[in-house]
């Protein structure tokens, strides 16, 4: 049922705007609200079969089913539960009303997390005269109100991602606890969806771009032609659920060997791509794909010398799209590549014989490590070095400490920062803290027989529930940040910060957000003298972006 709230006042929105940081990214947020239940009446036009679209290079192009249905439903639940059981005393805007407390703009006297949300809606405040919904509302719809409450208080309910909101990079020094910050632009004019930047000892910086190639800009912010003779990548995506573009055949993460200096060697993780050369594409008759890692060198602006240093088997490709390929790529100092593989579908992630859903750890040529967990293990992929992941966006080696540290998203809900460890089970898709974006629990049926209990699944190190969409981050060593060494700077897509974290024993003992809503934060990287280098995704193209400490705190 379509439902309609009052349109909000434009004081209250001005007044949010001019605030700036996240009460601007809220504003936005607010101003959708009464607009989502209304959706559905114009949404029902949506495209609901396959849409085709030329093919790029190779055979076949790419297409899809939009879920129209579950788009409506991320919109519109929150929102629905949220008018018929809370408006009336917390204010259709959250703003308060003469029974309730505002629910934003004010902390809560039981917390604002998801978890104490929840246990504030389930038990209710007797004190305050709020009632116990638990008899009245399920434990899924609960969580769907405390979610919907939690997003449009962080300003990232689902339907924001940031994506064509104003780009204006800050001018001026940008305060953090530690150091005034100053940000300038290298270069502009990208592709939209850039994925990926590697600094060179010499301060040039390698950028891929996933449907166009690998790029080198200089250090003065010149822009090379691509580098002929990567390999193939295809421009046929498609928009899907939320506007997020799917596809199948991207150039993924670029990353200089540590011993770049001496052997010159890059390696290159993509998404290869086919057609007819599997059971699934001469069925499909669609093509298929599946991350690939390669290792070459740059001579004369050309690819050359390519070695192949993973690539599963054939059968293992699928038609599914590759928006969540993962494909990134970490060195430890023992010689070793660890390699992420996001999902193509829940089938497969908790079979050992599947390669996406994992991290895959192999030496620089390419060997499989002795000492791999499952190496020895019937039937499994001996590069496995851990299983049960989602959505990895981000894949760091502390070599201080030696502990491989990964991020990934949840679905609704549930982005995690994890610590890797060999042979784990990272949960999905039997466990998570966030919800499927139908509103049911993350709870897979146990097909092929899976038994797995919660005490099984290792638990994330950091939990970003609602979620920030976290991306790449670095583990930074360098001396202009001095005071931030050991530390993780994270990116993240729909909040647009770079936060850092501090860990200390598996503990999480800070949080700060370094730079606020600048735009969808694609990758981090440290440059030769310890500055910043920042790639930013954005509808006008994207742009890496130097960050350096502010001459006034320096």
């Amino acid at each position: 049922m379509c439902f309609s709230l009052r349109p909000f006042s434009l004081s209250l929105c001005s007044a949010f705007r001019s605030a700036g940081g996240p009460w601007r990214r809220l504003a936005a947020v607010l101003l959708i609200v009464p607009l989502a239940a209304g959706a559905c009446a114009t949404r029902s036009a949506d495209r609901d079969g396959d849409d085709h679209q030329q093919p790029g290079r190779g055979t076949g192009a790419y297409s899809r089913n939009r879920d129209v249905e579950g788009e409506r439903f991320i919109l519109e639940a929150g929102a629905e539960l949220f008018s018929e059981h809370c408006a009336v005393c917390h204010g259709e805007r959250m703003e308060g009303a003469a029974q309730g407390t505002p629910l934003i703009g004010a902390a809560l006297a039981r917390g604002a997390s998801v978890d104490e949300l929840v246990a504030s809606i389930r038990n209710g405040f007797p004190e305050r005269d709020m009632p116990a919904w638990s008899a009245t509302m399920s434990a899924e719809q609960i969580k769907t109100l405390a979610l919907w409450i939690a997003e449009v208080r962080e300003g990232l309910v689902y339907s924001q991602f940031n994506y064509t909101n104003e780009l204006t990079i800050p001018e001026g020094a940008i305060r953090t606890r530690a150091y005034d910050l100053e940000i300038d632009v290298l270069i502009a004019g990208l592709d939209p969806l850039p994925y990926s930047l590697a600094v060179l000892p010499d301060g040039h910086v390698l950028v891929t771009e996933k449907k166009r190639g690998l790029r080198l800009v200089t250090p003065e912010g010149e822009l090379s032609t691509l580098i002929g003779g990567t390999p193939a990548v295809y421009d046929d995506s498609q928009l899907g659920l939320g506007g997020v573009e799917e596809g199948l055949g991207w150039l993924l993460d670029v990353a200089p060997h540590p011993r770049f200096r001496e052997n010159g060697w890059i390696y290159l993780a993509y998404t290869d791509r086919c057609g007819g050369c599997n059971e699934a594409s001469r069925v499909s008759q669609r093509p298929v794909s599946m991350v690939k890692l390669v290792r070459g060198r740059i001579e004369s602006g050309r690819w050359a010398d390519e070695q192949v240093i993973w690539q599963p088997p054939l059968e293992s490709y699928s038609p599914s799209s590759d928006s969540v390929a993962g494909g990134r790529i970490a060195f430890d100092p023992d010689g070793y590549v660890f390699l992420s593989v996001g999902y193509k579908s829940d089938d497969g992630i908790q079979d050992l014989a599947s390669p996406h859903g994992k991290i895959h750890r192999i030496r620089d040529d390419g060997r499989v490590p002795a000492d791999n967990p499952f190496v020895d293990v019937p039937g499994a992929m001996p590069s496995i070095w851990s299983y049960g992941h989602r959505s990895p966006q981000g894949l760091e080696f502390d070599a201080r400490t030696g502990r491989l540290w990964g991020t990934e998203h949840g679905p609704r809900g549930g982005d995690e920062l994890n610590l890797l460890l060999p042979g784990r089970n990272y949960g999905w898709p039997l466990f998570s803290n966030g919800q499927n974006y139908d509103g049911t629990p993350v709870n897979w049926d146990g097909r092929h027989g899976t038994e797995v209990s919660l005490e099984d699944v290792a638990q994330p190190v950091v939990d970003f529930t609602p979620s920030v969409a976290v991306s790449a981050f670095v583990v930074y060593e360098g001396d202009a940040f001095a005071a931030w060494r050991g530390d993780l700077l994270v990116g993240s897509l729909k909040a647009a910060d770079l936060i850092r974290l501090r860990i200390k024993d598996g503990q999480l003992l800070e949080r700060e957000i370094l730079i606020e809503n600048v735009a969808r934060i694609r990758d981090v990287e440290i440059g030769p003298t310890g500055e910043l280098y920042l790639l930013l995704e954005h509808a006008s193209g994207g742009q890496v972006v130097r960050v350096t400490p502010a001459q006034s705190r320096r």
